[in-house]
């Protein structure tokens, strides 16, 4: 099983976040993810907070083992010519490390802001899908290209009857979140879908996004069809001044009895 995180970056510093991920690389955690808001999402709704991919330019330059991405970016935010190359770009600095997460979007806040239409869950699908195929496009004009050739695409959202099409058509992982049932659940419909669009199911790494007192659960996941378990923590409740925004105790312990 994998293991992985995800730092959120907000009601922090970025001082924080960089001992977090460096940190993280120094325990050879097999990946280090942060998410693509504009705007906190729990807590003080106006605390600190940081762009994603400004910092995982930083992240992949700073961290030598562990693949990096956005779990997952918001689509929609980006131009997906310019999104492609800003991956690629990334990617060169990671030295092939950088995971292209992606997602419909759902926060709200983020569009209002920054003036994105918000739309509907549906049109948000569809600007997905029309996105998906002009990214692979791009990537693949891209010159130099992606290190390894092809740049890892992960879709999160459980969304049966759209979104793990989108996956089974277009992904190299998946991820979804617990409890235990719900991610065996969705595991099962993706594997259908991969049946319908003739996709070998055993191609789609299978992630799964927990909270660190669901590690007692890894063994269920594991049973469930995860591949690759990533524990998401919250900063420190001191906020701003807080010069940790990982609590790593979970990670460790469950990597000592690993």
């Amino acid at each position: 099983m994998k293991i992985g995180i995800q730092i959120h970056p907000q009601n922090t510093s970025v001082s924080a976040l960089r001992d977090a991920w460096r940190t993280a690389d120094a325990l050879k955690v097999d990946s280090i993810w942060v998410w693509d808001h504009f705007y906190p999402l729990y807590g003080d709704p106006d605390a600190t907070h940081f762009e994603s991919y400004t910092l995982l330019a930083a992240m992949a330059a700073e961290t030598k083992h562990a693949k990096i991405g956005a779990l997952v970016t918001c689509f929609s935010y980006r131009n997906p010519q310019l999104l492609a190359d800003m991956a690629r770009t990334i990617d060169h600095i990671s030295n092939g490390r950088f995971i292209l997460g992606l997602g419909s979007g759902w926060f709200e806040r983020d569009y209002k802001e920054y003036g994105y239409e918000f739309g509907t869950a549906a049109g948000r699908l569809r600007i997905l899908e029309a996105g998906l195929p002009i990214i692979k496009e791009r990537l693949g004009k891209l010159n130099p290209g992606p290190v390894n050739g092809k740049l890892p695409i992960m879709i999160g959202g459980s969304g049966e009857k759209v979104t793990l099409r989108l996956v089974a058509q277009h992904a190299d992982l998946h991820n979804a979140f617990g409890p235990v049932d719900n991610f065996r659940h969705k595991n099962n419909v993706l594997n259908e879908w991969c049946e319908k669009v003739g996709r070998n199911p055993k191609d789609i790494e299978r992630t799964v996004a927990i909270k660190s007192d669901e590690l007692v659960n890894a063994e269920a996941y594991a049973e469930a069809g995860a591949d690759h378990l990533i524990v998401m923590s919250n900063p420190p409740e001191g906020g701003l001044d807080g010069d940790k925004c990982f609590d790593f105790a979970p990670i460790e312990k469950y990597l000592a009895s690993a």
